[in-house]
């Protein structure tokens, strides 16, 4: 066989890569190694949260009076226990499970757009890509909250030692930021923004993105295409984004 003829197969260059694996669309392969990638980034967020809470005390087994303590890691139900309009009501975890919801309810929704996209179904496409973004915006908004919460912190002030002018003096402190931490050692709060904070901008991104492909949908871009396929690879990422808030939720919040 001569060369030409060995570099051609059924009249097509071998260089042309051939079928794609499992017969998927170089966008959304590309959108799977994105993906991949940035797994690995949340993965080594939270083992480090791990590894790092691992190497503090916990309360577990001490008296209320050592609810907040710079020495000792907070209870999680502790912290997050306030609800927006229930001020001076203790209800562990109720916001932050309302905001998992609303993520998940999210996911559901982008589901029925993918498949009304597979339908050529743009009014029902229209429809449920417009949930997504209200979902997402809801989710972002509590996280506003959550956040002014945790940095105007407590009505009861934690006490707590400061090395001022060469000796150490008690001040209280209220609240939590890069600096200082009402709720327990710094690396709490630390964690607590950044992992929050890089996980919120996900969100906000794929709100973004959700609204370009709803813009493109009304305007019929997707249409004149014959296919709707961006939707399903956004919808990859919105799935993602979901699931790692799963994750999050469960290292930060329950565990």
């Amino acid at each position: 066989m001569s060369h030409s003829s060995a570099a051609t197969v059924s009249g097509k260059s071998v260089w042309d890569g051939g079928v794609s694996p499992m017969g998927v669309s170089y966008g959304k392969l590309m959108m799977w190694f994105f993906l991949l990638s940035d797994a690995f980034t949340f993965s080594g967020l939270l083992i480090t949260y791990g590894l790092v809470r691992s190497s503090h005390p916990t309360f577990e087994g001490l008296p209320d009076a050592f609810v907040f303590s710079k020495e000792y890691w907070p209870i999680p139900e502790k912290v997050f226990e306030a609800v927006p309009f229930l001020h001076g009501y203790s209800l562990p975890l109720v916001f932050v499970g309302i905001m998992t919801f609303i993520l998940i309810m999210s996911s559901v929704t982008m589901v029925l757009a993918v498949e009304a996209g597979h339908r050529m179904d743009r009014k029902a496409v229209e429809k449920w890509m417009l949930w997504t973004i209200i979902g997402g915006l809801t989710f972002l908004g509590c996280q506003a909250w959550e956040w002014t919460h945790f940095i105007v912190g407590t009505d009861t002030p934690t006490m707590v030692k400061d090395f001022v002018n060469g000796q150490w003096i008690t001040k209280e402190v209220t609240g939590a930021s890069l600096k200082i931490n009402q709720y327990g050692p710094q690396p709490f709060a630390d964690f607590f923004f950044f992992i929050t904070g890089f996980h919120g901008f996900h969100v906000f991104s794929g709100v973004m993105f959700n609204f370009l492909i709803y813009y493109n949908t009304v305007t019929g871009v997707y249409e004149r295409r014959g296919h709707y396929e961006m939707v399903e690879k956004v919808g990859l990422y919105w799935h993602f984004v979901d699931l790692v808030w799963v994750f999050v939720f469960t290292f930060f919040y329950l565990v």
